[in-house]
């Protein structure tokens, strides 16, 4: 009983101590707290009848009806609060149900997925996924219903272009990346292909190393014209004719000379040792014709005038005359190898004839190109003009503009220009115009060789 009694003890204690505190507080004269402060009071702005009340802000008309509070911010929900469920529409005549069923279940504010596939009814061939997304308000009714498509094209032109871009770009990379695990690979098998090849390959490069030096040679000494040395000329000469005839004195028991002679090997030579065999034989045949072109330079070393412009139609008709048979080289050496009855003779003799035929066509240019070469030479007038009087002369200036010294042999050109036929000469080598004015005067015919140049092309065909 004790126990039960002790909390209302404490109760009564605390009673006690409360009126005795007000009593002292009374004895002792504290003053009451104070009252409250009056709300404020509203001021309303004075009547002035002289302005029309229509003026004035809606709030201070009198009698203005006060608008309406703004609606409360609607609270964004969470994706906890509005999950996205996919789902499918049943092919039969049930979807109605399901999705009546489907939309009663979500709770409020969710937002619900209905995926389309393209087997099912009701749906078009050419979208074959279809997403409706249908949003619920808080009485649980849907409001909106869209469809979503996803394709790249529903986000729009940039959507899409971004999208093909970073699949090129994939694209890139994968192509990329197959190359570099096929390199090393493509290495090895090069490395093993020049030693199966080693002799071929070494000769190859050899020859070819030393066909460039001799044409560049060859255009120094042309260009030298009067100050060019018989000895050195000579000398080059006989270098040319040692390295030739001393390569086919080493291949002597191969098949390099019977093609020079226009006769086809005797057996049937494999691939790559066809391609060694013309590649030989063209850059042999050229270094020939550097021999040819160094003893027109010992011919024409003092030329002048006509006879200098003798000197580059004859390097010409050197050059074009090499170009044709070089062009009949490979013949022989192809034939052989596309006229193989293993292949069985209908085959063969198909590929035969199609390569003669195309073959054909490549010979007929240069024939032409021969016989333009061969007509330029029996021309004595100066192609791109006449040669100028003592008149045009005094009148023009008997100075060269191109030399700066005094006019040797003037040609008059077809703008009315006068120059040196030396210097004219080799300035219609390289240009098509007038050197002053700039005006076509030389026509688009064959390409010269006057310089001395050769063709540095292979002929593999």
């Amino acid at each position: 009983d004790h126990q039960k009694d002790r909390p209302q003890n404490i109760l009564k204690l605390y009673a006690s101590q409360k009126n005795s505190s007000h009593r002292d507080g009374d004895e002792h004269g504290d003053p009451p707290p104070p009252p409250p402060p009056p709300p404020p009071r509203r001021v309303r702005p004075p009547h002035r009848p002289d302005v029309d009340p229509s003026a004035l802000p809606l709030g201070h008309r009198r009698g203005a009806a006060r608008p309406p509070p703004p609606p409360p911010p609607r609270r964004a929900r969470s994706p906890l609060e509005a999950p996205l469920r996919p789902r499918a529409v049943p092919p039969d005549g049930r979807a109605a149900a399901s999705a009546a069923r489907h939309v009663a279940g979500a709770g409020p504010g969710e937002v619900s997925i209905r995926i389309v596939a393209p087997g099912e009814a009701g749906t078009s061939s050419e979208r074959p996924e279809e997403v409706i997304v249908e949003e619920e308000e808080e009485d649980g009714h849907a409001t909106r219903t869209r469809p979503e498509d996803p394709s790249p094209a529903a986000g729009g032109g940039e959507g899409g272009r971004e999208s093909s871009s970073s699949y090129q770009r994939y694209d890139i990379q994968q192509v990329a990346r197959w190359v570099e695990q096929i390199l090393p690979f493509s290495l090895l098998l090069l490395v093993v292909f020049i030693r199966q090849h080693l002799q071929g390959f070494f000769v190859t490069i050899w020859i070819a190393a030393v066909m460039f030096k001799s044409n560049d040679i060859l255009r120094k000494q042309t260009a030298l014209k009067r100050e060019r040395k018989i000895p050195v000329l000579v000398g080059i000469t006989i270098l040319f004719v040692v390295h030739v005839s001393g390569f086919y004195w080493c291949y002597k028991n191969g098949d390099l000379i019977r093609p020079l002679m226009m006769l086809p090997p005797k057996e049937i030579p494999p691939f790559w040792h066809a391609i060694f065999i013309i590649l030989v034989n063209d850059t042999m045949v050229r270094q020939t014709a550097m021999v040819v072109k160094c003893l027109l330079l010992m011919y024409y070393k003092n030329s002048r005038g006509r006879s200098y412009r003798r000197q580059g139609q004859m390097l010409t008709i050197v050059e074009y005359f090499l170009l044709l048979y070089r062009a009949l080289l490979p013949t022989p050496v192809w034939y052989r190898f596309f006229l193989n009855k293993e292949y069985g003779s209908l085959f063969s003799s198909l590929t035969t004839g199609l390569y003669l035929t195309f073959k054909l066509t490549s010979v007929v240019e240069k024939v032409q190109s021969f016989l333009t070469a061969l007509r330029a030479l029996s021309h004595k007038d100066f192609h791109c003009g006449s040669y100028a009087t003592s008149e045009q002369v005094a009148v023009a200036g008997d100075l060269c503009a191109i030399c700066q010294e005094k006019m040797h042999v003037p040609i008059l050109l077809r703008c009315k220009h006068v120059f040196c036929e030396d210097c004219v000469s080799e300035w219609f080598e390289r240009e098509r115009t007038c050197p002053l004015c700039r005006a076509l005067v030389k026509p688009a015919d064959l390409r010269s060789f006057g310089d001395g140049s050769t063709s540095l092309f292979f002929q593999l065909f």
